[in-house]
């Protein structure tokens, strides 16, 4: 019993912020065209583990593209194994658009400056921190904890969560569930209230490439079979199209709790959503990009000449679909493209939903309001994805659970692969405190 009220020692809430700043000077951008060495961050990782008695795995598809695994043993061997994952990498940033450097890892009045502070550096500081401490304190989880630092995930996953869900299988034996990023962050809609949305679902991937054939020509003739025009006509139909509600399990029992805190009959309102989302005012942003499917057109490709008639265009598509409905979608982007585009997958992911009525949540939920017991835990869809949708292909449950209490005044979506990305410090202890209990506890 000693071990479970016993938590992270000083050094872990130390070693937080000086692994959080430090993992952040490591530039591992990921701009998509493979150029990406997570190595340097994945060593960095591995000799901490390594420094606290946890033998890592380095893993590599592509030379340089690295991804640490290493498990630590439990106390309970016929218990199921608990997974723990981050990635390494993360988006591009412009030097010329930030306050300081976004490599700089500047740790300024009690804040965390630079490119992955929330989008992940700080939660594989945050799991290396607490596994440390616990190497320290003498102190065994109850399951097997498999950690996972991976590569690739802002791109494609091949070379990170892809490759070792389908190379390295072994690595995961025994994992059921997992947790990782995008959840427990604090939310606040209104002076006085704190969410705490827990991540229990995914919308799926689908990013599609679009290609309209017509006929070549001069620029300056008419030509009814345009490629361009045939694509435009497409991409506007697509970007304009409203697509109907569909709530999924998750969405339906977050807009029961938030109903409920605002005092409002959540089966009158779940009649009339749009004039629900209303009442819920800015607690509504949780739910709003999860109540439907989504494609918005992003990039377009034609021509060589301003006075030539290309025969052929090319758009591309960022799609997200729900759980349930993926014939739904496919269909409806059979009618909108219509009899003169061609549309295809350029790169798909399957939507998640992991049970909110499970032992697992209440566990999430009991580890957060532990250490804010005036905060409200409530389940949530992400409108993106995560490195989960390749796990779960093992069979593994993902959970978005990277606890962080924010200010008020620190907007969490908009440092997302924003400008000006910065982490206080004590939302990183808060995030250490939490996540050594839950796991602990798991």
């Amino acid at each position: 019993m000693a071990e479970e009220v016993r938590g992270p020692d000083t050094t872990a809430l130390d070693e937080v912020v000086t692994f959080t700043s430090e993992l952040i000077r490591i530039d591992t951008t990921n701009r998509g065209g493979g150029d990406c060495r997570e190595r340097p961050a994945a060593e960095y990782v591995a000799e901490r583990l390594a420094d606290a008695g946890i033998e890592p795995t380095l893993l590599e598809r592509t030379p340089g593209r690295t991804n640490v695994v290493a498990r630590i043993p439990g106390t309970d061997p016929s218990a199921e194994a608990l997974l723990v994952h981050g990635h390494l990498d993360v988006v591009p940033a412009d030097p010329a658009e930030w306050t300081v450097h976004p490599f700089s890892g500047e740790v300024r009045e009690g804040v965390v400056w630079g490119r992955g502070a929330v989008d992940m550096k700080n939660m594989d500081a945050m799991v290396l921190a607490v596994v440390r401490s616990w190497a320290r304190q003498g102190i065994r989880p109850r399951r097997d904890i498999v950690l996972a630092y991976t590569a690739d995930e802002e791109a494609s996953a091949e070379d990170g969560s892809g490759f070792l869900a389908d190379r390295h299988a072994a690595l995961f034996e025994g994992c059921t569930e997992g947790i990782s990023e995008s959840g427990a962050f604090s939310f606040h809609p209104q002076p006085g209230t704190t969410l705490y949305p827990i991540a229990a679902g995914e919308r799926g991937t689908a990013w599609l490439k679009l290609t309209a054939h017509g006929r070549a020509g001069h620029g300056s003739k008419v030509n009814a079979e345009n490629a361009v025009t045939r694509l435009a006509t497409a991409v506007a139909r697509i970007g304009t199209h409203t697509w109907p509600v569909r709530l999924t399990t998750t969405v339906r029992a977050a807009l029961r709790e938030l109903a409920a805190l605002h005092g409002i009959d959540a089966d009158t309102g779940l009649r009339d959503l749009d004039l629900l989302l209303d009442k819920l005012g800015p607690a509504a942003a949780l739910v709003e990009p999860t109540v439907r499917n989504s494609a918005n057109p992003t990039m377009l490709e034609a021509g060589y000449k301003v006075n030539v008639i290309p025969g052929q265009a090319v758009a591309y598509i960022d799609g997200r679909m729900l759980p349930g409905t993926e014939e739904e979608f496919a269909a409806t982007m059979d009618e909108l493209t219509g009899p003169d585009v061609e549309w295809e997958f350029h790169h798909r992911e399957v939507p998640l939903e992991a049970p909110v009525d499970s032992p697992t949540f209440a566990k999430l939920r009991a580890a957060v309001e532990r250490f804010d017991p005036a905060g409200h835990v409530v389940p949530f869809t992400m409108s993106g994805g995560t490195d989960a949708k390749q796990f779960s292909r093992l069979g593994i449950t993902g959970y978005g659970f990277s606890p962080l209490r924010l200010p008020p005044d620190l907007d969490y979506g908009a440092l997302f692969h924003g400008v000006d990305e910065r982490v206080p410090v004590d939302a990183l202890h808060f995030g250490v405190r939490v996540l050594d209990h839950y796991l602990k506890s798991a």
